[in-house]
């Protein structure tokens, strides 16, 4: 026996510094010790992994997963497995499920019990608000256990994934403020998507580059504006998801300056593809909403990541089939592809390519995201107390293949990207959870050594206070949405 159950030695990659040929101890799934091989030869563990010249980083947290979104499909489980293959140690799940979205909490207490029966690795949930169990359902799953709330200004499918009026979401945003939970927006104006679309049908313009056209940036940027002002009416912490236009991030910095609590995340396939060439070379393989840009704006977004304007940097993986996605009419295609083992890989890889340090990539998919979502008392950082949520790279340059992928789908609109790093192995809690082995990549650990993930709770306001009177007997308390 050694002195730690684990040591993992190589270049620590924090937020702010990267420490050079270093390791960490870990004892019952925490990081208990840190050091430098320079002062001396690291202790001995039962288990020693790394080495001069890999990397060591935080487990990603990927803030935009879509696990559920297709009854009898992927699952939370199956996702898990694909996300310790990508360096992901914390899936934060969307709320829109197939057949209905988690807005009560007997469906969220549902979800936790799959989360605790089939997964990989730890897993933090959204909750929505919806017209069957209206918004009273509020407190239920705060109570219950969700880290943030997910709503929609469009109606991508009805029932599971409605657009939530105007009205409505101003009071939902009013309602969950105080709880300290942010309320995350899916940004698009239904009315000129809509109207946009059927032009172009009717015209018989549905090829594959009449996506872009038909949601310019104007549909985004309205409904970004639009979850700003709300925000600062109502004090709620407001989040536009999936940001892909610079205009975006100029209209949260406006909030910021003016004290109100924005947040923004946008996706790496807004920062890695492009629409010149990867839409015309993949077609509805790169259908996510909001479309992929011309490559001049994804070059804007990196300015973005540079100057720190960006909250965090997620995935929105969902592994629809290619029966999803072989349609010639473009809207007939569903949004969203796989993306949870290309996180970490394409996001580093963007780094290195536009000059900037690899604490870029641990500031944008782990420190910051567990802030946002109030997990920062023990996940996103490699300090002494910490869960050991620890991913090991591999520099190293080769085509990403999705025939191998360990998701329940083997396609990827990054397909033949050239990556830089590869994930070597993935530990969760001071367990590995996945290994790389060449011609035989494979999970480590077994389904239901995930756990489901509360929020800090010195973070958020006391839901058995005022707060909570508040929450059940607000003035629309019983109206649906």
């Amino acid at each position: 026996m050694g002195d730690f159950d684990l040591v993992v030695r190589g270049d620590i990659v924090d937020a702010q510094k990267v420490e050079m040929d270093g390791w960490l101890g870990v004892r019952g799934g925490k990081i208990v010790a840190r050091g430098s091989c320079g002062a001396g030869t690291p202790p001995s563990a039962s288990n020693s992994v790394g080495g001069r010249g890999m990397w060591i980083l935080p487990g990603v947290i990927d803030g935009q997963v879509h696990a559920g979104s297709q009854a009898n499909q992927e699952g939370l489980g199956w996702a898990s497995r694909a996300a310790a293959a990508g360096g992901v140690t914390v899936m934060v799940d969307m709320p829109y499920d197939d057949p209905e979205p988690v807005a009560s909490a007997p469906a969220l207490a549902a979800k936790i019990a799959e989360i605790e029966r089939d997964c990989h690795v730890d897993v933090a949930l959204f909750g929505t608000l919806n017209e069957k169990h209206g918004m009273s359902a509020a407190v239920g799953l705060i109570e219950g256990g969700v880290c943030a709330f997910k709503f929609s200004t469009f109606e991508a499918s009805p029932g599971r994934f409605p657009r939530v009026a105007e009205d409505d979401l101003y009071e939902a945003f009013r309602l969950i403020a105080p709880s300290g939970l942010a309320c995350a927006v899916h940004n698009q104006m239904q009315e000129l998507t809509r109207k946009n679309v059927a032009q172009l049908i009717a015209a018989g313009d549905t090829g594959w580059d009449a996506f872009l056209r038909a949601h310019p940036p104007l549909i985004e940027n309205l409904a970004t504006a639009l979850i700003y002002e709300i925000g600062a009416e109502t004090g709620a912490r407001a989040h536009a998801v999936h940001v892909s236009t610079s205009r975006g991030f100029a209209l949260c910095n406006m909030y910021r300056r003016a004290g109100h609590r924005a947040s923004i995340e946008t996706c790496v396939q807004y920062l890695m593809l492009n629409h010149e060439d990867h839409s015309k070379r993949f077609g509805a393989k790169t259908k996510h909403y909001p479309p992929i840009r011309p490559k001049a704006e994804s070059e804007l977004l990196w300015t973005h990541i540079g100057r720190g304007d960006c909250t965090f940097v997620s995935s929105d993986h969902v592994s629809w089939g290619l029966e999803r996605k072989a349609n010639p009419d473009i809207f007939k295609n569903s949004s969203g592809g796989p993306g949870l083992e290309t996180l970490l890989p394409a996001f580093w890889t963007g780094c290195e390519q536009h000059g900037l340090s690899p604490t870029m990539v641990t500031k944008h998919l782990s420190r910051n995201p567990a802030r946002h979502f109030l997990l920062h008392d023990r996940k996103g950082l490699l300090e002494i107390g910490a869960d050991a949520d620890i991913v090991l790279l591999k520099p190293e340059k080769y085509a990403f293949d999705p025939s191998t992928s360990l998701s329940a789908v083997h396609w990827s609109s990054f397909e033949g990207m050239q990556f830089t790093v590869r994930v070597a192995a993935t530990f969760c809690r001071g367990a590995l959870a996945y290994e790389y082995t060449p011609n035989r990549p494979g999970i480590a650990n077994a389904a239901g050594s995930g756990r489901f993930l509360r929020p800090h709770a010195a973070a958020l306001i006391d839901t058995h206070d005022d707060h909570q009177s508040a929450l059940k007997s607000g003035s629309r308390e019983t109206r649906a949405l």
